[in-house]
């Protein structure tokens, strides 16, 4: 069966480009679609179920990495080429998550090692399956993968705050609750929760909203206390009691003096692996 490959990249110049090396490097290969926007990619990596996504890090709606992140939630995530233009500083990150890359502008010589070190990985992973291995197996076999991905990801994500932001983290929330805004400290807050157009601030003395996006509050906050368990959940480490396991490997976190629990997306599952 023909390896299927997804190609996400902004600049269609520079896709239509990689688009031909790799008919010329991969020619059994087949490439189910080449979109231009990271929406876009997430559609058509649902439809074709790629085994290949290459995707550019930077693309208007969704980055390359919000797009990996969806990407690792499918029950066959597909293996991620990365085509960026990052600096040799974040090709470091890239190197030791073994998570393989492409440098704008594409070289020939290395998509050719990186179309050969996908060749193998796949064979292998058809191998195990092949020899019966069982959906349990192989399913843990794919989750290496993702724990580099998803390792990875926060590696990038810590690169891309702002300056500023590095080491100067948020000190208290003000949230409107009835007519009073309430000054929250971050200190206090037990776990962040995404809403429609709010945030849900919950902390031991009860429950406020305030009106930004999770993504700009996780960049304000100190990421050796506050980690996103889920799409849309930032818990403070401190309030955690431990990590559980429940059916099909999934985790969920027990609170200290809480009686919810919070679930935890596969993506973030690596982050509580020696818990």
């Amino acid at each position: 069966m023909s390896p299927t490959l997804l190609i996400a990249d902004d600049e269609p110049l520079l896709a239509r480009v990689l688009e031909s090396e790799l008919t010329n490097l991969w020619p059994d290969a087949q490439i189910v679609a080449v979109v231009h926007d990271g929406v876009a990619a997430l559609d058509a990596a649902r439809t074709h179920q790629p085994d290949v996504a290459f995707l550019d890090i930077r693309m208007p709606g969704m980055s390359g990495m919000d797009v990996a992140r969806e990407l690792i939630e499918l029950d066959r995530p597909p293996l991620v080429v990365f085509v960026t233009a990052y600096d040799q500083f974040a090709l470091e990150a890239f190197e030791r998550a073994a998570v393989d890359y492409v440098l704008k502008p594409v070289q020939h010589e290395r998509l050719e090692a990186t179309v050969q070190r996908l060749k193998a990985r796949m064979a292998a992973r058809a191998e195990a399956e092949e020899e019966g291995q069982g959906e349990a197996d192989t399913d843990i076999g794919t989750m290496v993968d993702t724990d580099r991905l998803a390792q990875l990801l926060q590696r990038l994500e810590s690169l891309d705050r702002p300056a500023q932001m590095r080491g100067q983290y948020l000190r208290f929330v003000k949230a409107l609750v009835g007519q009073e805004v309430r000054i929250i400290p971050v200190d206090e807050v037990i776990y962040f929760e995404a809403t429609d157009k709010y945030v849900n601030v919950v902390s031991a003395n009860g429950e406020a909203l305030i009106r930004t996006s999770l993504r700009e509050l996780l960049q304000q906050l100190d990421p050796d206390r506050f980690w996103q368990i889920h799409r849309g959940t930032v818990v403070n480490i401190d309030c955690v009691a431990s990590a559980v396991t429940q059916s099909l490997g999934r985790l969920s976190l027990r609170l200290r003096n809480r009686q919810e629990s919070l679930p935890v997306a596969r993506q973030y599952a690596h982050l509580f692996k020696q818990m």
